[in-house]
């Protein structure tokens, strides 16, 4: 199985690779939105996205909402992994397509709760 991670951190897509090689996924990453849309189109296919919130070009709402418009990518697991903690943050995510939500700061249990809830473990 392969995760893409969207992150413009790279010491958070670090981390976040960690866990999931962890869980035995590969990985690939992208430091923005756009740069994420064109792992989609290009990259070999991916079995699940993690995507922050806040970043630059485009941001992790804008990324969930261009996937969602994109057919081929409607059964994608997309999940929010983002310091937004408000809940009308949670909804809107949760409205514009994403899966799930993981707030940051988090451990890989909790990342691997979530992955068997998508059923990627």
């Amino acid at each position: 199985m392969r995760a893409l991670i969207v992150d413009d951190s790279r010491a958070m897509r670090r981390i976040i690779a960690s866990m999931l090689h962890d869980c035995g996924l590969e990985t690939i990453e992208a430091g923005h939105g756009r740069e994420g849309l064109q792992q989609l189109a290009s990259a070999p296919p991916v079995d699940i996205a993690l995507v922050d919130w806040n970043m630059p070009e485009m941001n992790g709402l804008d990324f969930v909402k261009a996937v969602r418009a994109q057919p081929r990518f409607a059964a994608l697991p997309l999940v929010m992994v983002t310091t937004e903690t408000e809940m009308e943050r949670v909804a809107a995510a949760l409205d514009a397509g994403a899966n799930e939500y993981v707030m940051k700061p988090f451990g890989k249990e909790a990342l691997q709760d979530k992955l068997a809830l998508l059923g990627i473990l």
